[in-house]
């Protein structure tokens, strides 16, 4: 309760403030982005659940609604009094009806619904929708298509988003080849939805959860974590290809798909491994007389430095990194990559050489020890 009585307080405030400000903006109009996209065949998506923020225009009475789904004229309704009411007390409300176009919703019937659930500051509202497919004129558009044909097989709620074409046919075939599997594991018929069920809760989702984990989006702007999937889904499960990323991520994910699937059922959610390894690597350095110990101050400061060594012989200072990576990059663009960036940029480095073990043998020590010579 505590909860829900700060996010209407909040959400009150902010409606006060909107009430003084100028020029309101109208909600989206779904006739005008019907015509854009020429989305008119559609298809009956059922009830599901729908963020608020995705709701974003009406139907009908799109002119006379500002951004906050409230008459513009701010005119007391008796009837939204009393859809607040009923919310308060936690009273049932039917679904709001939605017409879908992407992922974007226009409200056919129900304004008074969005409009109180925006004034609590809920986040979600339940929803039967009708999806309009856009015309396949851009590839985005096809994407799309591809998107609808798959939740037509499926019938999965889950919100699956990719952005290349011919990425859904994919996961319908692993959906089938799982089907297949259940079949003869347990000799008894599946249905292709039946399948689909679980393909996305022992599958889907566990390898989504560990990309997130090991943070790969965060490099791969305008990606979803769909797309990831698909990616190293496909390379490991389907196509055998040799990967330049090595063998980290063979250890992490079986080069079968059911094999992954019975490894994560065995695997509780909170023990998931992350997608990330980590690279050890030594760098030899020759620099400029007179600048040996200012580069070492410089170098020492880096995060990724673990020991940094003045020494007599061909090279003059020695340092041992430690790096992160996820498992689809290499070990030598990541290091080449600390190098160039963050070793070679010094003032008064001259030249530098990496070497990276093979195979190490390290004994514990209890204690860090300063060694000095001359």
């Amino acid at each position: 309760m505590a909860i829900f009585s700060l996010k209407s307080t909040i959400a009150r405030l902010r409606d006060r403030i909107g009430k003084h400000r100028p020029n309101q903006d109208t909600v989206g109009s779904f006739n005008d982005r019907q015509q854009k996209e020429a989305a008119f065949d559609s298809r009956v998506r059922g009830i599901r659940t729908v963020p608020i923020d995705r709701i974003v225009g009406s139907v009908g009475r799109y002119q006379d609604l500002d951004d906050r789904f409230r008459l513009k004229l701010h005119v007391p309704s008796e009837r939204l009094q009393r859809i607040k009411e009923a919310m308060r007390e936690g009273r049932p409300l039917p679904p709001v009806r939605l017409y879908q176009i992407k992922d974007e919703y226009y409200v056919m019937d129900g304004n008074h619904r969005i409009a109180a659930a925006k004034e609590f500051g809920h986040d979600e509202i339940l929803a039967d929708i009708i999806e309009f497919i856009p015309s396949p004129t851009t590839l985005q558009n096809l994407v799309f298509r591809d998107r609808a044909d798959f939740f037509d097989r499926t019938q999965l709620k889950a919100d699956i988003q990719l952005t290349e074409v011919g990425q859904f046919a994919h996961l319908l075939k692993q959906i089938e080849d799982h089907r297949a599997y259940l079949q003869s594991e347990r000799s008894e018929c599946f249905s292709f939805e039946a399948a689909a069920q679980d393909w996305y809760k022992t599958i889907f989702r566990p390898l989504c959860t560990i990309i997130r984990r090991g943070r790969l989006l965060e490099s791969l702007p305008g990606r979803s974590v769909a797309d990831l999937y698909a990616y190293i889904s496909v390379h490991q499960w389907e196509t055998g290809r040799r990967r330049r990323y090595g063998s980290g991520i063979d250890e992490l994910i079986p080069d079968n798909m059911e094999a992954f699937r019975k490894k994560m059922m065995e695997t509780k959610d909170c023990d998931y491994p992350e997608m990330r390894r980590g690279i050890t690597a030594f760098i030899l350095m020759n620099v400029q007389a007179k600048k040996e110990f200012k580069v070492v101050d410089k170098i020492y400061e880096l995060e990724e430095v673990r020991e940094v060594h003045s020494v007599h012989g061909d090279v003059d200072i020695l340092i041992k990194i430690y790096l992160s990576r996820d498992l689809l990059s290499s070990d030598a663009e990541i290091i080449s990559q600390f190098v160039h960036e963050k070793v070679r940029q010094l003032p008064g480095v001259i030249s530098t050489k990496t070497l990276i073990p093979g195979y190490s043998k390290i004994k514990d020590s209890r204690k860090t020890e300063e060694h000095s010579s001359g």
